[in-house]
């Protein structure tokens, strides 16, 4: 009986042994099935990815998960989701600034390093867009000899420059004549010729000749009045990167009083006009007819008048430095070109397809102050009020006979000889 018994516990510690190893077989085949779904051995058995996609059906089994597991499995799939929402997001920003990168070519990156941060607009009425950019860093490196004349020369970082070479010696000596007359003491006369520089230093006249530089030099010896006027805009740029605003003016002027004193400086170019009334000048509306179009018979089109390439003052700022480095770029390939129509062209040209515009501030100078000479001599000098006034400069731009209206304006206006005007046709005979 012993011997039964003894037989009979055996028998239930192995079957007890066996229960256990098929519960415990039960479970980690679960463990597995839930971490390895797709195999022990399958690279993408770790993937938290496929984890996530078939925990729904392991949540949905009884056997193998507890409710608290089930719940930080929902957990943990809302969190990722939350995740998955904010890179989607920050993928479409990301395009989007790059696609607006390339669109722009980064100006409006420029722009903002610039003018710095974003403002709130203000009420109607009250908004005022920037039209005065920053002056470039002065950099003495450029040119140091001229930097030592400006320093004694310039007044509050500006002054008049003019080029001359001997074709002009006899209206240079009117100019700067006048000019002394005046008071005006930031002035320089850049010399193109050697004969230039011994008549500026005779008469007392602060006088700069460049530099060696043949591409220059065989222009100015011998170059009429339109070629010597497209060397400025090579020789103006060293004047901005030291840091100098210059009035640059052609010699065929006679000033009045002083120019520095009617500038607004607001802007980067500010510029006589060859316009002769409030229209010209200042721009309006052309109505276009084409009668063919019927209803649309009548275009409307904007129009101004040029500005004059031989006044005007330009300050030492990126747009402005932009400006003279495109029309010195086109003259020197467009050998037809004439400076003031280039001149022009890339100051009021919009962007358009294929041709980035220059984005420079620009104002028109009152063209009773800063007076060309068809204004002088087919308005001002036929009007009993306009002869009382006084303009800043006279600009003898519209006729070939320079010389002698240069005289006859200085007789009219500072001698007070009524008639001295008289003589000359508001044209030119040829």
């Amino acid at each position: 009986m012993a011997s039964l018994g003894r037989k009979e516990k055996g028998q239930s510690l192995r079957g007890s042994r066996i229960a256990i190893a098929i519960v415990i077989g039960v479970l980690l085949g679960c463990v597995f099935a839930f971490w390895f779904p797709h195999g022990f051995f399958s690279s993408d058995s770790a993937a938290p990815n496929h984890r996530i996609a078939t925990s729904n059906l392991q949540i949905g089994s009884p056997s193998c998960e507890s409710g608290e597991r089930i719940k930080m499995l929902k957990s943990d799939i809302i969190s990722l989701s939350k995740k998955n929402a904010e890179l989607k997001k920050q993928v479409r920003e990301l395009s989007e600034q790059l696609r607006l990168a390339e669109q722009g070519q980064d100006h409006a990156q420029k722009q903002v390093l610039v003018l710095g941060k974003q403002q709130k607009a203000g009420p109607p009425g009250t908004v005022k867009g920037l039209r005065t950019n920053p002056t470039v860093v002065p950099d003495p490196s450029v040119n140091p000899r001229l930097a030592k004349i400006l320093e004694d020369v310039a007044v509050g970082m500006e002054l008049i420059v003019a080029l001359a070479n001997s074709n002009v010696k006899s209206m240079l000596e009117v100019w700067f004549t006048n000019i002394k007359r005046v008071g005006i003491p930031n002035y320089l006369v850049i010399a193109l010729d050697d004969h230039i520089v011994e008549f500026c230093k005779s008469n007392g006249v602060p006088v700069y000749k460049r530099d060696p530089d043949e591409g220059i030099d065989s222009v100015a010896r011998t170059g009429g009045n339109h070629a010597v006027s497209a060397l400025k805009f090579r020789i103006l740029r060293e004047f901005l990167q030291l840091g100098y605003g210059v009035l640059l003016s052609d010699i065929d002027i006679v000033y009045l009083q002083n120019p520095f004193d009617y500038l607004y400086r607001d802007s980067d170019v500010e510029s006589m006009t060859d316009g002769h009334n409030n229209m010209t000048a200042y721009g309006y509306n052309d109505v276009f007819d084409e009668p063919a179009m019927g209803w649309a018979r009548y275009a409307h089109t904007m129009r101004i008048w040029v500005y004059n390439s031989g006044f005007f003052y330009i300050r030492p700022t990126i747009p402005s430095i932009e400006l003279l480095d495109r029309v010195a770029d086109r003259l020197s390939k467009q050998h037809n070109s004439w400076d003031q129509a280039v001149f022009n062209e890339e100051l009021f040209f919009p962007s358009h397809p294929a041709y980035d515009g220059l984005h420079a501030a620009k104002r028109t100078m009152d063209f009773y102050l800063f007076m060309n000479s068809k204004v002088l001599f087919k308005t001002v000098r036929k009007d009993a009020t306009l002869k009382k006034l006084k303009p800043v400069i006279v600009h003898v731009n519209y006729h070939p006979d320079k010389l002698p209206r240069m005289k006859a304006v200085v007789e009219f206006y500072v001698n007070g000889k009524q008639d001295a005007l008289e003589p000359f046709p508001e044209g030119s005979d040829w």
